[in-house]
């Protein structure tokens, strides 16, 4: 596999979307910047963050499109930077998961999710990866957007706070030993 590889945290820019559910992937992606001991810049279309795991590179962005324009950046610096599609990583929020429950899937729809379905519509492809990241579906039908807009209780931070070091790992682990091991190792767990 070739040495470089595009990681993208989805979520929204802006105080009012801090820490929010959608923003996961931005939580993840600083997580990982920290762990990595990289800070982001400015960049066209995202916050980017280039360093290095091992003998691999890294980009990583947080698109700053919005959620349901993230595949105008995932294109742009995926072309940009020559990087092939089984090397990027998309970090998600999804509804249909538990609190906390973390899992890798080399390609697959976007289900309910904007960010992903625009991700698949500009690339015109499913086959990429994303690590998708339980945030539950404790809402009243017809309110999902608020709920995924909302902030995190103090009880789902306390059981997410330790999945965010977990998710950084699996990362990590996609980078350096592949999707399918990773997926082997991490999910479920």
């Amino acid at each position: 596999m070739p040495g470089k590889y595009l990681i993208i945290g989805l979520g929204n820019i802006g105080d009012e979307y801090a820490n929010t559910r959608h923003n996961i992937g931005f939580i993840i992606a600083d997580a990982l910047a920290a762990d990595l001991n990289g800070k982001f810049s400015i960049g066209r279309h995202a916050s980017i963050l280039e360093t290095r795991l091992k003998n691999k590179q890294l980009l990583i962005i947080k698109p700053t499109t919005y959620m349901n324009l993230s595949g105008k950046a995932v294109k742009y610096w995926m072309d940009k930077e020559e990087i092939p599609l089984e090397n990027i990583l998309v970090i998600t929020d999804d509804v249909d998961l538990d609190l906390g429950v973390l899992r890798l899937r080399s390609k697959g729809s976007g289900g309910s999710h904007n960010g992903l379905n625009h991700i698949i519509e500009t690339l015109g492809t499913i086959d990429f990866a994303r690590l998708r990241v339980g945030i539950g579906k404790d809402y009243a039908r017809g309110f999902q957007v608020e709920y995924v807009l909302g902030r995190w209780s103090s009880a789902e931070e306390k059981i997410l706070i330790p999945r965010i070091a977990v998710a950084v790992d699996t990362i990590k682990s996609f980078v350096l030993a592949g999707a399918a091991r990773t997926m082997s190792d991490f999910n479920n767990k």
